[in-house]
């Protein structure tokens, strides 16, 4: 099937993506909606064919059964032998969901109501500020997703920790009163060191001010014992399962900061929105399935045309977070090299993500994008409405800037339309040929858009589960498990070894040379 691409992509790639809308409906052929959002992916070089054949490639790769094995709640993570069951948390009007045949939703909803119920509490009371320490998911998570919702937020302050960089904990708590402060500690396991580590500093800035760690931590954590023996008292922790991967996790306890900014009926809506993300996911077929859509158009980029990089380019300033977001939840989740059965893979795997809100990012890398020697697909996003109405000469400038954006990738400027202008401007000869070569836009350059009507709870719960959606997408045609990290381990691993050695107890012998002349020069700079 691979090769069958290669083939579709020798015939269309130099193509220009302008010639296919000579034929009308290109826009509404190559656009799906899902619910009130729309998915363009009609500026790319996928044409009719194109899209029979990556179509052909998810249903050879059984996407369907094995989405259909994911919502069922089968061990799909199988390093691990666990379920991925992150749809359970936002399944609020489905039936029950069965893991080694017990029904989870029943724990599932006691706990929303547990979170509902501290998250009332929490706003009425005297809390002024709530620190969220996190790294990874139990941070990337809620940071971004406080942050896009900042229209509704109406409760506490909401500050985040994830760096074991002292400066991070030191600048967040500097100015907060102690008396007044929540802090929450995120971490599963009750074991990460970087959380832990902040969380310790955290409690001992709250005994040397005025606080009571007793009353004023939270914990968001599986390990009663470790939450325990932190003193934080059991009505004070609230847990998630195994089958609740860290990067999907927002949907849950994790998503405690987000309940108490922006209060439990707005995050109902947001789960709602992801819900609804769920079952169009589900039901709709190929054809019109934007999460498969998504995926399919990712991989004809990366693995079929070989561009190694995707840009996520909100124009929407509360999304500024996303990128970062989306960088981890697919960079950790199919950045892999070998397949399900352990052998190696024949196709390259994810790609780099990475992006900025619009319009900044036009006065820093789109330069790049728009002339450099790579060609780097792009995701532009745009709400039609904003939340400043006062504003809205903003708004249309912001939407003109986006539209134009993706406009300018695909159409590009040719040697003759740029000589034209440079004669214009009175130049001759060689200076006209050379001052015209500087001003050309190789254009065919691919972009896909998701617009929607404006940037609500519901909506957001919408677009992160669409991306999850997609990875798990791209990951079932790649045949590899999008939902363990083993990656992650050796750092952790060599970080915990030389942690003695930075500190002076244990020698670096046994270190390679250059670690060791490393820790002598932060050892020579601390003498």
């Amino acid at each position: 099937m691979w090769q069958d691409l290669k083939s579709e992509y020798t015939r269309v790639r130099d193509r220009p993506i302008l010639d296919l809308f000579q034929k009308d409906g290109r826009a509404q052929d190559f656009s799906v909606t899902a619910g009130d959002m729309l998915f363009d992916y009609s500026k790319t070089n996928i044409d009719e064919n194109t899209r029979a054949a990556l179509i052909d490639l998810a249903v050879t790769a059984r996407v369907a059964e094995k989405r259909g094995a994911m919502f069922a709640g089968a061990p799909i993570n199988d390093t691990e032998a666990r379920a991925v069951l992150h749809t359970a948390l936002r399944n609020l009007d489905g039936g029950a969901v069965l893991v080694d045949g017990q029904d989870v939703m029943p724990e599932v909803r006691d706990t929303l109501a547990r979170m509902a119920e501290y998250s009332d509490q929490v706003r009425s009371g005297p809390v002024t500020d709530v620190v969220n320490i996190g790294i990874g998911g139990s941070d990337l998570g809620p940071s971004m997703a406080v942050q896009a919702l900042s229209p509704y937020h109406d409760g506490p302050r909401c500050h985040f920790v994830s760096n074991v960089d002292g400066a991070h904990i030191a600048d967040t708590l500097r100015g907060l009163d102690a008396k007044t402060t929540l802090i929450i500690v995120a971490s599963k396991t009750f074991g990460t060191i970087e959380t832990m580590t902040n969380a310790r500093t955290a409690r001992a800035w709250m005994q040397d001010h005025g606080g009571d760690p007793k009353a004023q931590f939270v914990a968001l954590s599986s390990n009663l014992d470790k939450t325990g023996a932190f003193g934080i008292p059991r009505e004070r922790v609230f847990g998630f399962q195994d089958w609740v991967g860290g990067r999907y996790s927002l949907w849950g306890p994790i998503g405690l900061s987000l309940m108490i900014a922006i209060g439990k009926d707005a995050f109902g809506a947001f789960l709602r929105g992801a819900q609804a993300m769920d079952i169009h996911f589900q039901a709709a077929d190929w054809h019109e399935n934007m999460p498969v859509l998504l995926a399919l158009v990712g991989l004809w980029h990366n693995q079929v045309c070989g561009y190694a990089t995707r840009a996520v380019l909100p124009y929407d300033q509360r999304l500024g977070q996303l990128p970062a977001y989306l960088q981890q939840l697919e960079m950790e989740s199919n950045g892999k090299r070998v397949a399900m059965d352990g052998s190696d893979l024949t196709v390259p795997s994810g790609p780099v993500v990475w992006g900025a809100p619009g319009t900044n990012g036009q006065h820093a890398f789109y330069q790049l994008i728009h002339q450099g020697t790579r060609v780097i697909p792009c995701e532009f996003m745009i709400a039609a409405e904003g939340h400043e109405p006062e504003l809205r000469h903003h708004h249309d400038l912001l939407v003109a800037n986006c539209l134009a954006q993706s406009e300018a990738l695909m159409q590009g400027r040719s040697l003759q339309e740029a000589r034209a202008l440079m004669q214009a401007k009175g130049y001759t000869g060689a200076e006209l040929d050379r001052q015209a070569r500087h001003r050309v836009f190789p254009g065919n350059r691919p972009s896909v858009t998701l617009a929607y009507p404006q940037l609500t709870p519901f909506v957001l719960g919408q677009l992160i589960a669409l991306y999850e959606h997609r990875v798990f997408v791209e990951g079932a045609i790649l045949d590899i498990n999008s939902f363990d990290q083993w990656g992650v381990e050796l750092g952790k691993e060599l970080a915990t070894s030389l942690g003695p050695i930075i500190e002076g107890h244990a020698s670096a012998e046994g270190k390679d040379g250059s670690t060791r002349a490393l820790v002598g020069f932060v050892h020579r700079w601390r003498d």
